[in-house]
């Protein structure tokens, strides 16, 4: 059994800290120093500094930890704008002052005067706005918080022609305001998935009930029937060819919750990543028609082989999603999340709660399969428990029912990251599910760890990585190319600039949106400074649960990036997106118990 294989990352002595640590501020002036968007003399330590509270009893502290732990107790909000200070959409995107319109609601507490906006706006943060640059118009117009390039003196939009005729929507698989009306009523007609379901699904029917070792359907027996169509035919009226994927050999970037958002998996794909997923959607947020679990199925225009990933308790609403994402949205393939651990979904019956609850996932696969034109995938663990392995199990009845890829990640529920993924284990499970491909998941952070997990198992079709292209996205290039890269700092704080440009035009460039993009940035900051720099390692690569002692870097960016504390993350984000507004707070959802 795999151990945690904790241990100290090797440091070459002259980068080692031996007294107080990275965190020194006279080591760090020299370089933050050079950038103007920083203003130390204007902030005050509240801002950007986190305060430890002291407790003085062994007994308080152990109620302290106590209470931190689960996920994300006690969260504070970021970032709360004021709505009194905020423009009316009204005024927002006009493009000349006969274009202004009145605002149609009663009640508005927004600024409705463009020139009285603009004085009461918050500083620019740069001259150059890069959605202006890019389209050639920006959708936050006046709201924008680099619009001195595009913001007339009369509060007007200025729009380049040129470059909005020469610009393609990029983006897709948005809600349509149509369809967010009939989910939210609930007059989406879902009959299609509901008598797929009662047809495939026999166990509530009066002598009806089917053992879910059975490797023949019975819906697929050549039957002579003379009469009107039952429920139970209803499966031939969906004979369609599916569309193949070629897995063979492909790099398969993690669906990685908060972290993996669409900025993030442009990031990767830049770097070479052949298969892209969305975060996680929950079924029932999808079928309700929230915006926010919606925004997780969205598409780049670069992303090839993208997939959306769901995350269900019965068949019903996996089959009704099913049927949701195939009539409403253009995806690849459709992927089953069966190892989410968290408490609030494994409770429900999700995730990890699905791996034990045969009957429902067997209906689940048969029925979503059976109705999607795309492959349908599945993502599991080993198991629960960490004694006790079932995917070896699991896997070939997966296969049967309809399962066109499945992937393993190769811990348990229970085991977290404190154990080393099993790589033995995924190979075993690799032949039983044979001829169905699967992929391995975990511990890959180099090209050499890629080489040693595809010699263990050279049964698996491809690789999935997660925190390995996290810690570095240009993982994928390392892989293809068969290299160590020894990127430079500067080469890593323009990935930075580039995911910030990808932000804003994911999130938007008014307060908002800087603010969502500089939340999504500090929280993929909390695993970029886990990377150890090539050049300052003994023995390279890099081991994904190694720890390295305290160090700086070859120069002051450098060591800026390998700092853990969060107000250096910060300084970073005021870099690339201006001061931080007053009352901002930020604590890290993602903190990965690896190295314990």
């Amino acid at each position: 059994m795999p151990n945690s294989g904790a241990g100290i990352c090797a440091i070459k002595d002259e980068f080692i800290v031996k007294k107080t640590g990275i965190n020194n501020d006279d080591e760090k002036k020299s370089f933050l120093g050079k950038h103007k968007l920083i203003d130390d003399s204007q902030k005050t330590n509240d801002e950007t500094e986190i305060k430890i509270a002291k407790v003085e009893s062994s007994e308080a502290l152990k109620k302290v930890k106590e209470k931190k732990r689960g996920q994300n107790k006690a969260r504070p909000k970021t970032f709360q704008d004021n709505k009194e200070s905020k423009p009316c959409p009204s005024i927002i995107d006009v493009t000349s002052s006969e274009e202004k319109q009145s605002c149609q609601f009663v009640n508005c507490k927004y600024i409705h005067n463009p020139l009285e906006y603009l004085k009461c706006k918050a500083k620019d943060i740069g001259e150059v706005c890069h959605l202006f640059t890019l389209r050639g118009r920006c959708p936050r117009g006046l709201a924008c918080r680099f619009g001195s390039q595009h913001i007339s003196a009369e509060g007007c939009n200025k729009v380049d022609e040129e470059k909005v005729k020469e610009w393609k929507e990029d983006t897709f698989n948005s809600i349509k305001p149509l369809l967010q009306t009939q989910l939210q009523k609930r007059k989406y007609d879902f009959s299609l998935a509901e008598r797929l379901v009662k047809a495939i699904d026999t166990r509530n029917k009066p002598g009806g009930e089917k053992s879910t070792e059975s490797n023949e359907n019975e819906y697929s027996e050549k039957t002579n029937k003379i009469g009107a169509i039952l429920d139970e035919d209803i499966i031939k009226l969906l004979s369609r060819e599916k569309k193949k994927i070629d897995w063979h050999n492909k790099l398969y970037l993690s669906p990685l919750t908060t972290v993996g958002n669409l900025p993030f998996r442009r990031i990767c794909k830049n770097f070479g990543a052949d298969i892209t997923c969305g975060e996680m959607a929950v079924c029932e947020s999808l079928l309700k028609g929230l915006k926010q679990e919606w925004a997780l199925v969205k598409r780049h225009s670069s992303e090839d082989i993208f997939g959306v990933q769901i995350c269900g308790n019965n068949a019903y609403t996996i089959t009704k999603v099913a049927q949701l994402i195939e009539e409403n949205t253009e995806v690849n393939f459709v992927d089953l999340n069966m190892g989410c651990p968290i408490d609030l979904i494994y409770k429900k019956g999700a995730g990890c709660g699905m791996m034990h609850r045969l009957p429902a996932l067997e209906a689940s696969i048969r029925c979503a399969s059976n109705l999607l034109s795309v492959p349908f995938t599945v993502k599991i663990r080993t198991g629960v428990y960490q004694d006790k392995k079932i995917a070896h199990n699991l896997v070939p009845k997966i296969a049967t029912w309809g399962a066109s890829l499945i992937t393993l990640h190769g811990r348990s529920r229970e085991a977290r990251y404190t154990k080393l993924s099993d790589w033995e284990y995924i190979e075993t499970c690799a032949k039983s599910a044979s001829p169905c491909p699967v992929f391995g998941n975990g511990d890959i952070l180099s090209y050499e760890d890629y080489v040693k997990k595809r010699e263990i198992a050279p049964s698996v079709q491809g690789v999935m990585i997660g925190r390995g292209a996290l810690i570095k996205p240009w993982i994928f290039t390392e892989i293809k190319e068969q290299k160590l890269w020894d990127i430079s700092s500067n080469e890593r704080f323009d990935i930075l600039k580039k995911y910030t440009n990808y932000g804003l035009e994911h999130w938007g460039s008014d307060t908002q949106g800087v603010e969502n993009t500089r939340r999504f940035l500090l929280e993929w900051l909390s695993f970029l400074y886990r990377y150890v720099p090539v050049g300052l390692l003994e023995t390279p690569p890099q081991k994904i649960n190694e720890r390295p002692p305290t160090y700086r870097g070859r120069n002051d960016l450098e060591t800026l990036m390998a700092s853990g504390d969060c107000a250096d993350w910060i300084k970073i984000s005021e870099m690339l997106l201006g001061p931080v507004p007053d009352g901002f707070n930020f604590l890290p959802k993602h903190k990965a118990n690896s190295y314990q």
